[in-house]
């Protein structure tokens, strides 16, 4: 891909998803505007325009695949950085929802793929949105974790409703608390024949679509009331700075020993494990998060923003030489 193609792409991402005007697209990338409508043009013209933008920037696909090696992933999208993206990390949203919808797209026109587990947020419901509908009574979508919350918007029984609505599939939700009161009573609910059916189904699924929860000062997990501020204060202590579909893990990718991990009913990671599992995850914000889920080996393929990607791989940069640090010391002696 030259570089006047990768130009081409990236004006058609501003225009289509970023939803900037010419002269916005012309400032961000320093052309004069009347380029940027020949480059928009061009990327019509050539194809790469349907009902998604096919292809991307050169700058995304080099840090596709610094991804891909840094953390062991089998696929990698990275989605171009719109000037928004850098104002304000939640509006990478749109982006990545359109990326994930059309990767599903793809997926679910293979045939290939029969039953898909899915996990909760706001970006996989944003994604679901975007989906076009079609026919495929086949398919089976599957909760991966308790779907009774404190607050609706973050049910994950909404999102696999709605895709099951979009494709004419069939959903499966468990009818349990995302996390439970205490882990005896988890114990009883996991025991129950409807949520043992749904996790036998987790076990048959052939992809796995999840997103990926912070645990910053304004975090997702408690604005939607899934977790209370007493529960939110005890993972910080206990190392917690991701989560992965119900379980909360430490910066190294490893499940923090807090009773919260003991609550949750939905499937665990070893559920995961040696699965097809594609994180959709994007937002500065979610750089440690996201990294440290990375780090649970646990993601094949992950669909991420341009700005994050390259805050993920700059953290790992740094964390990696600090962890040199005593070893060239000891040769130094």
């Amino acid at each position: 891909m030259d570089f006047e193609q990768s130009l081409s792409i990236r004006a058609a991402w501003l225009a289509y998803v970023g939803g900037h005007t010419q002269e916005q697209i012309a400032e961000r990338l320093g052309v004069s505007r009347i380029k940027a409508q020949r480059l928009i043009a061009s990327a019509t013209q050539s194809g790469l325009i349907k009902f998604f933008v096919e292809g991307v920037p050169a700058e995304c696909m080099a840090l596709e695949d610094q991804l891909m090696r840094a953390f062991n992933l089998k696929r990698c999208v990275v989605v171009p950085a719109t000037q928004d993206d850098l104002e304000n990390a939640e509006s990478a949203i749109p982006a990545l929802a359109v990326a994930a919808a059309r990767h599903l797209t793809r997926v679910l026109d293979t045939g290939d793929v029969r039953t898909i587990g899915v996990g909760h947020g706001r970006t996989l419901a944003a994604m679901v949105e975007r989906l076009p509908a079609s026919s495929r009574p086949d398919i089976r979508f599957v909760s991966l974790l308790g779907s009774l919350t404190r607050r609706s918007s973050a049910n994950p029984f909404d999102v696999i409703a709605k895709l099951a609505e979009r494709t004419s599939g069939e959903c499966y939700f468990m009818p349990v608390p995302f996390l439970a009161d205490s882990h005896a009573d988890a114990q009883v609910l996991r025991a129950q024949r409807g949520v043992q059916h749904v996790l036998e189904l987790v076990r048959q699924c052939q992809l796995c679509v999840v997103g990926i929860g912070e645990l910053g000062p304004d975090t997702q997990l408690q604005r939607t009331h899934s977790v209370t501020p007493s529960e939110l204060a005890a993972l910080r202590r206990a190392g917690a700075v991701g989560e992965l579909a119900g379980c909360f893990v430490a910066s190294d990718g490893k499940p923090v020993k807090c009773e919260m991990n003991e609550r949750a009913v939905g499937a665990s990671l070893d559920d995961l494990r040696g699965r097809n599992v594609l994180a959709v995850a994007g937002g500065t914000y979610k750089a440690m998060a996201i990294r440290a889920v990375l780090k649970t080996g646990l993601i094949s393929e992950l669909i991420i923003d341009e700005t994050t990607a390259q805050k993920c791989l700059h953290d790992q940069s740094d964390r990696s030489r600090e962890a040199l640090a005593p070893l060239k010391s000891t040769n130094a002696i």
